[in-house]
């Protein structure tokens, strides 16, 4: 008989460190895909916060105040713009380099941003993952990968446009190439993600009425903001517009009725105010500006707090509005806004359903709709009177900047510089409140689903 040996069993080797996290992370995706969005803006914030920390950062040499390092990188992940110390004098070509980049990160989104953290990990994006996106997104399940290279494609060729675009404006102040191009690039950024920073000393005031510059800003403007599944499912169907689906319909059909009512209420509330010394090109140019940035992006040419507070009331009802769903605008977003008509006309005429375009809405799109309306509703009630609470100003410049603050906007009425600390962080909490979005913020903080298997029995109430 032949000896055998038994050879010893090798132990399993352990785990590496990046291999636990990778599993960690992987779980937390599947998990709770929400809390890790919001985890991802966090760190991406706070990295910021560190490398604005960094004295090079600053023109003078010195750290930057904490407050104001962390104020500064929330508005730029959070692409909101609005600023506590002056973006062109503050900081440096290095700190205004990592603006931009937290700009351009933070213009990906939430939803994309977490998907493409859980395909880097698990090489794929999970079902839970695709589930919450599309939920999001309003996108098919099979279609959240395509959004997400739509998003990164269209990202860097809208960058790459206007950086091509904006470069002859700079060149035709007088700026050197080099100079022309890194402002050129930086505003790219800034247009394009809806961040609402701006590079030049002098500010957007001196160009009002220039076409040249308006025109790049208010388009960038529009592509940044209408939604990434719009501009995808256009594209899909440039050639059938009949093809479109309900969401791009109802996105274009609402975000054009409310640009031409802002463009007009702007105009007429403006003309013999804040306009009253510009041509009729240069106001009509301005309030079409305005309504367009009102959405989403900040950037102005007439300084805000020259307007009437009727003015602010209104673009405080575009901030909270904002734009598409998927796109780098904040707001309650203008899906939101026009399922919520369609339901009240229904309601008026007597309708049993919700119809838009030929389509039924389902029940739980109005209430999706209400509840995040009533969130960021009571989110800027909240904050709104907390400020109040800390500065003692006036309710119109208080309630303006935190609708602008939730709604990643950027407008103010110049009182930002001025609040204390704990103002700033009002702010900051509004802003990561706004970008992560209500209904993500939500789910992040739900602990569980409640699914119950008897139902109670019907009882309307009295309404009105």
């Amino acid at each position: 008989m032949r000896e055998t040996h038994n050879a010893p069993i090798a132990p399993l080797p352990h785990p590496s460190v990046w291999q636990r996290g990778r599993d960690w992370v992987d779980h937390i995706a599947r998990e709770s895909p929400a809390r890790l969005a919001m985890a991802v803006f966090a760190i991406i914030i706070l990295t910021l916060t560190v490398l604005l920390q960094i004295p090079a950062a600053t023109t003078t040499g010195q750290r930057a105040p904490l407050i104001d390092s962390l104020f500064t990188a929330t508005s730029a992940v959070c692409v909101t713009g609005l600023v506590t110390v002056d973006t062109a004098v503050f900081w440096s070509p290095l700190g205004q380099f990592f603006i931009a980049i937290g700009m351009m990160v933070g213009g990906l989104g939430v939803m994309t941003l977490a998907s493409i953290l859980a395909t880097a990990v698990s090489r794929r994006i999970g079902l839970t993952q695709r589930f919450l996106t599309a939920e999001e997104t309003h996108t098919g399940l099979g279609e959240v990968g395509s959004l997400v290279r739509a998003v990164v494609v269209v990202s860097l060729s809208a960058h790459a446009i206007l950086f091509v675009a904006l470069i002859p404006f700079f060149l035709r102040q007088g700026e050197a190439l080099l100079m022309a191009c890194w402002h050129a690039f930086f505003m790219g950024a800034s247009i394009f993600n809806n961040g609402g920073f701006v590079i030049m000393p002098e500010g957007l005031a001196p160009h009002v009425g220039d076409w040249s510059l308006t025109i790049p800003i208010m388009l960038g403007t529009v592509v940044g903001a209408i939604g990434f599944p719009v501009i995808l499912d256009m594209w899909r169907n440039k050639r059938r517009t009949s093809r479109w689906n309900l969401t791009t319909k109802i996105s274009l059909v609402t975000y054009g009725t409310l640009w031409i009512l802002g463009f007009l209420a702007i105009g007429l509330l403006e003309w013999g105010n804040s306009f009253q010394d510009l041509s009729v090109s240069e106001g009509v140019n301005a309030a079409l500006l305005q309504s367009t940035t009102a959405r989403s992006s900040g950037l102005a040419t007439v300084p805000i707090e020259s307007m009437h507070e009727s003015t602010w009331f209104v673009l405080d009802a575009l901030m909270f509005v904002g734009g598409g769903s998927a796109s780098a605008a904040g707001g309650i977003k203008i899906t939101t806004l026009a399922v919520l008509v369609l339901a009240i006309v229904a309601e008026a005429r007597g309708d049993r359903d919700t119809e838009a375009f030929g389509k039924r809405l389902p029940p739980d799109v109005l209430r999706l709709a209400i509840a995040a309306t009533f969130l960021g509703a009571s989110l800027v009630g909240f904050g709104t009177l907390a400020l109040l609470q800390i500065t003692g100003l006036p309710l119109g410049n208080v309630l303006f900047e935190v609708i602008s603050a939730f709604s990643t906007c950027g407008l103010s009425t110049g009182i930002t510089p001025e609040l204390p600390d704990a103002g700033k962080g009002v702010l900051v909490f509004m802003m990561f409140a706004g970008r992560v979005g209500t209904m993500t913020l939500a789910g992040a903080l739900a602990l569980r689903n409640r699914r119950r298997v008897v139902r109670l029995p019907e009882e309307r109430p009295v309404i009105g």
